[in-house]
């Protein structure tokens, strides 16, 4: 099996939503269920890409469905498609920030996590830092700094005087997102910053988009009788990260790197742009796909 890393960049606000909530929020965002932290359900991207893929028309009759598997399910030799997505986790959170206006904020916990779908090589060259419960790690030439605070929202911490880490990361996703933009890899520095997992699962939580819709009532010009709601929303600029991961055909003899190939002819450009998630008509969910061309940790079984 071939394995392929992908990230997400939110160009505008992401609703991922799982329907009706029950709390305050009426339609929330959708979140794993042991962490609460945001992600975006593979199904959701895959069907996206199945659109692009159909509308490039770069792939034959036979190849569309070994890829992504057949349009009707009753046909009369069902298979699953050769392509596996999987969900898109949270992996950079925008934050309020009172010096350089925003922090693209992670984790040690998310770092990890991701770090376990990298190369063996670059795993070593990345060690998750150590932090204590009210301090932070930022780059050497962060702007996010004043008076050796980092204030976010109404959290202030502490920044570790070891930038080693931070250093380190910080440019290796800004190379990740941004292979193609040197000046955006240089912001991003600029405005990274590793926080303490508490702290960042406190801001998962509270820090997300919410925004007020209302329904008019045209006879009367005012909010139609129980038309009032509540949307949660993934900031613009938050980033997720994900794996597809590539098997060989089951309606055909091609193997798991001929099936990776044919998807390569679809989305042959390192960025895509896409719209993902709901309420795409008033502006969601508008993000860049940008597929990592360099093998997974999982490499080749």
């Amino acid at each position: 099996m071939e394995h392929q890393l992908f990230y997400l960049h939110a160009l505008s606000a992401l609703h991922a939503g799982t329907g009706q909530g029950v709390g305050a929020i009426d339609l929330p965002i959708a979140r794993a269920r042991a962490t609460q932290l945001p992600l975006l359900p593979g199904s959701s991207l895959k069907g996206v890409l199945r659109d692009h893929a159909k509308q490039a028309k770069t792939l034959d009759d036979k190849s569309l469905p070994a890829l992504f598997g057949p349009d009707n399910i009753g046909m009369d030799n069902p298979h699953a498609g050769a392509l596996v997505v999987g969900d898109a986790n949270l992996l950079i959170l925008p934050v309020r920030a009172f010096c350089g206006v925003v922090a693209f904020a992670t984790c040690p916990f998310i770092l990890r996590r991701y770090a376990r779908d990298l190369p063996a090589a670059h795993r070593e060259q990345l060690p998750i830092p150590t932090l204590a419960d009210t301090e932070a790690a930022l780059p050497d030439d962060s702007s996010l700094s004043d008076d050796q605070k980092l204030l976010l929202e109404d959290l202030d911490l502490s920044i570790q005087p070891n930038h080693t880490e931070a250093n380190a990361w910080g440019h290796h996703l800004a190379e990740a997102l941004y292979p193609h933009d040197a000046d955006w890899r240089e912001e991003f520095v600029k405005h990274f910053a590793i926080l303490p997992d508490n702290v960042f699962s406190f801001l998962a939580d509270t820090a997300t988009e919410i925004r007020a819709r209302v329904r008019i009532d045209p006879s009367t010009r005012t909010v139609a009788t129980g038309a009032l709601w509540y949307e949660e929303n993934l900031p613009a600029e938050s980033v997720l990260w994900g794996m597809l991961a590539f098997s060989p055909s089951r309606n055909s003899a091609g193997s798991a790197q001929e099936m990776q190939n044919k998807f390569k002819t679809c989305f042959s450009q390192p960025e895509q742009l896409m719209q993902l998630g709901g309420k795409h008509t008033i502006g969601r969910g508008l993000c860049r796909l940008v597929l990592n061309t360099k093998p997974a940790g999982g490499g080749q079984a």
